[in-house]
């Protein structure tokens, strides 16, 4: 029998093969990766800092001892080249593997801004960033952080706890606008300034040039600041490139049904590359939903995803809050209680039904209450 290849060892790629043991504890499965294979949490890549940690710091496992624990090969170093779906083959920098089932866990890569310089930038969007990154802050001080964003305002809160002089800039008019209304954004920007964060809101920069020993950001209004290193978190855009070539379907990433299928027979997809009857969910609650429910089907019981209530934490300690995220296309309105820095933010939509809410503060105890007042994202 031709064996599971599961493309990936990401947060996806690992909690796939974990379900799988639990049922499946034979069957061949082989993993490629372009990367060393360690195992880690990438949520923790934003809080590494404040810990003091380093990417061996934030590893949990080594490929050797995940494909031992898991009865399983991880290949290494391993770039996937082409899918030849018909021959049931993937073509790779170390030779052509032939599936029985084939798995794409290739996760999200970043969005680097369009403007001149962005060679200088940095990312931190897997432990092998984290560790550039890492090393390039060693001894410096001022940190220039583009997007606010969820990536971009967790860093600024981990790299300003950790002693950091950060300063967050971005053409949003506040923090998280996509995830929550202005109030909620704006009493987490006031718990990110008693860090020491500087904000620059409402301002893009629109190039990046080497000055001295770092660099010097030119914003929209002609105004330059000074950093020795920049982050770039501005977006995320799923991979898709692979899946396009081998005729695969994909919209904003590849396109699967409720049995995480693609239209190629025996060909999955799960976590951020992949479009779930439509909804692309950048977040860990729906990833490890998809990787219980394929485990099932690649075990012989074919099983439907589903996704409930998908409440999103963002790592900002200084100031606790929970946010469930809006369809961007839902019509309705924000509904806001504020006392101080404690915000219930409720979004009505035009049936009057709740479909999203962003708590702050001691209103994150709300939290329970209304997940029990909101319908499933994917029934």
């Amino acid at each position: 029998m031709l064996p599971i290849v599961i493309v990936g060892t990401g947060l996806a790629g690992y909690n796939l093969v974990k379900e799988l043991r639990k049922t499946d504890t034979s069957s061949q499965v082989i993993m490629l990766t372009q990367d060393d294979g360690r195992q880690y949490s990438k949520p923790m890549l934003s809080t590494g800092f404040s810990k003091g940690k380093d990417d061996t710091g934030l590893a949990m496992a080594d490929a050797a001892a995940m494909a031992e624990q898991l009865n399983m090969e991880v290949r290494t170093h391993c770039r996937v080249e082409s899918i030849d779906t018909s021959a049931r083959v993937v073509h790779t920098s170390l030779g052509e593997i032939a599936y029985g089932k084939l798995v794409l866990a290739l996760g999200a890569a970043p969005v680097l801004p369009p403007i001149a310089g962005k060679e200088h930038l940095q990312v931190i969007n897997d432990l092998q960033d984290y560790a550039r990154f890492h090393a390039a802050v060693q001894g410096k001080q001022k940190i220039l952080i583009l997007g606010a964003g969820l990536v971009g305002t967790e860093y600024a809160h981990d790299l300003a706890s950790a002693g950091y002089q950060v300063t967050l800039v971005a053409p949003d008019q506040h923090l998280l606008s996509r995830l929550m209304p202005a109030p909620a954004g704006d009493a987490i920007a006031a718990a990110l300034q008693t860090l020491g964060v500087s904000l620059h809101l409402g301002q893009a920069v629109t190039a990046v040039a080497k000055a001295g020993k770092g660099f010097a950001a030119t914003l929209q209004d002609g105004s330059e600041l000074q950093a020795d290193v920049v982050l770039s978190a501005v977006g995320l855009k799923p991979r898709t490139e692979l899946a396009m070539a081998a005729g695969i379907e994909c919209g904003r990433a590849i396109k699967v049904n409720r049995l995480l299928q693609t239209n190629v027979q025996d060909v999955y997809a799960l976590g951020d590359c992949a479009e779930v009857d439509g909804l692309n969910l950048l977040y860990v609650l729906p990833l490890m939903t998809c990787a219980r429910t394929l485990a099932k089907t690649l075990a012989g019981t074919p099983s439907q995803v589903s996704y409930g209530v998908m409440p999103v934490m963002v790592k900002t300690p200084t100031l606790a809050n929970v946010v469930c995220p809006v369809a961007a296309d839902m019509q309705g309105e924000w509904q806001i209680e504020q006392s101080g820095s404690d915000i219930k933010a409720r979004f009505i939509d035009i049936n009057g039904q709740l479909q999203g809410y962003a708590l702050t503060g001691a209103c994150t105890a709300e939290k329970m209450a209304l997940n029990g007042q909101m319908p499933p994202l994917l029934a």
